[in-house]
């Protein structure tokens, strides 16, 4: 049974203290998993955003001056700190997003946790001094970071933007989605008890056009760091240009996944397991989602039996039960677009193998049945528009260079999958996809890898050493 507690917040966190908004209005959080409401937290205001923002300025010289050593050691202390609450913090995002408490554990949380350890080492790799002949090159904060997080990895996509900024010498303005905003509130109170000085991390929640936008537009906002789709990532950058402040986007994502040629038993078997987990994932929720596989056409009639059977395997439930693999939508909203985009296929004329336009009986919650799509073009929208939800598109080719011309075909490159028989032919037609993370063979998650987009799916690099130098400037001394 879902947990009935109330989680409202009232306060917001600003300038190391927890105080009232300047608006007086507020946004409720649903429960995915029954659609009760669970709470409610201030809608922030512009003049919210210029109170943090001017702490945040204040804060930002003495804390580019802080010793690397103890900037590093506050990460660490966020990392212990967001560990010791992994229950409370799993349990509150299963609900806020939906997705599976056995999952949310090591990835709503531990990704995190482990993205703040690797961003603390990753300090060792960069020169923040370095001789170029007569020149001494330095690297600096880039100064105030408005950060723009999303609501389905909320405290994945935070830490992977506050990590980097802190550690450089920067000081933040954070405005998480309202969506999902209540683990960013656990994650203040974390920070507050880890001591780092007033100021240096603020919380202003809100929706996208009262608080977002005013962080987009605010010009003593050095850079923002922004999350989300790219009709709303281009809003961010059209509010930005005036006054020519630093952008790195994350955008969306319609990824392909390659099935080579020569797949076959176990092979295929392990294949399309990895294939429809990383479709699935997070019930679609996920930018960088395998949404389309292509597959070779001599080997689909092999394929489509093994994709239905594995595909069955997933079916929604309560994200509290242990045994649940795939959980809610996160809103209802979400879920209405899903079912429209199912029944966009269908009017298509694209073959529903798993699932369709029906949505599940499991409750109050906000449930679709995974999808699985065969017989798609790559002009249909099914294949061209991202879902944001269990729905797969199975793609036939004919030969390896057709397949990366569909992979290419899309206005998005953020991630994309090879998997073939010969690791190193799989690898070759990896390097043939512009697109800015491919897994080849089922490569897992690095957290020291860099993390982004080509194309539509934005610019900017997350993770790493790779993300630390997006939050700093490059300074020459002529001597």
């Amino acid at each position: 049974m879902t947990e009935p507690e109330d989680h409202t917040r009232t306060t917001i966190y600003v300038d190391g203290v927890w105080v009232a908004s300047a608006g007086t209005g507020t946004i409720e959080v649903v429960d995915a998993g029954n659609g009760a409401v669970m709470a409610t937290v201030p809608a922030g205001v512009a003049a919210d955003v210029d109170a943090a923002v001017a702490a945040a300025r204040r804060a930002q010289v003495g804390w580019a001056a802080t010793p690397l050593a103890e900037r590093r050691a506050g990460l660490l202390r966020i990392a212990d700190g967001i560990e010791a609450r992994v229950e409370e913090l799993a349990r509150l995002m299963a609900r806020e997003v939906g997705m599976p408490l056995t999952v949310c554990r090591p990835v709503q949380v531990g990704l995190p946790v482990s993205d703040l350890r690797a961003t603390a080492a990753a300090l060792d790799e960069i020169a923040f001094e370095e001789e170029v002949g007569s020149s001494l090159v330095v690297r600096e904060p880039v100064g105030v970071v408005g950060c723009i997080t999303p609501w389905n990895y909320p405290l994945h996509q935070i830490a992977g933007k506050i990590g980097p900024a802190l550690a450089t010498g920067c000081t933040v303005v954070l405005k998480p989605s309202e969506v999902a905003p209540l683990n960013a509130f656990v994650l203040a109170e974390v920070i507050a008890d880890a001591g780092l000085p007033a100021g240096v991390f603020n919380l202003v929640c809100g929706t996208g056009v009262g608080v977002g936008e005013a962080i987009a537009r605010h010009p003593d906002v050095d850079m923002v760091s922004f999350t989300g789709s790219t009709r709303a990532g281009t809003r961010v950058a059209e509010l930005a240009a005036p006054t020519v402040k630093r952008l790195a986007l994350e955008l969306g994502g319609k990824s392909p996944y390659v099935l080579l040629e020569g797949l076959e038993g176990e092979a295929l078997q392990a294949a399309i397991e990895n294939g429809i987990r990383k479709c699935f994932f997070n019930s679609g929720q996920t930018c960088s989602a395998l949404t389309r596989m292509l597959v070779p056409r001599s080997a689909l009639a092999a394929a489509e039996p093994v994709i239905t059977e594995v595909a069955g395997r997933y079916v929604p439930g309560d994200p509290l039960d242990e045994a649940t693999n795939l959980g809610p939508l996160v809103s209802e909203a979400q879920r209405q677009r899903v079912l429209d985009y199912v029944r966009k296929g269908v009017a298509e004329g694209a073959t529903v193998l798993v699932g369709g336009p029906d949505a599940p009986a499991s409750g109050d919650g906000f449930f679709v049945h995974p999808t699985v799509f065969t017989g798609v073009s790559n002009d249909m929208v099914i294949a061209r528009e991202e879902i944001f939800g269990p729905v797969l598109a199975v793609i036939p080719y004919d030969g390896v260079d057709e397949a990366v011309t569909i992979a290419n075909d899309t206005e998005y490159g953020l991630s994309a999958g090879v998997w073939g028989p010969d690791k190193v032919e799989a690898e070759a037609v990896a390097r043939r996809i512009r697109a800015g993370q491919i897994e080849v063979n089922g490569g897992g998650y690095n957290a020291r890898a860099p993390f982004g987009g080509f194309k539509r799916s934005g610019f900017g690099r997350e993770f790493g050493r790779f993300g630390l130098e997006e939050y700093l400037e490059v300074k020459s001394l002529q001597r």
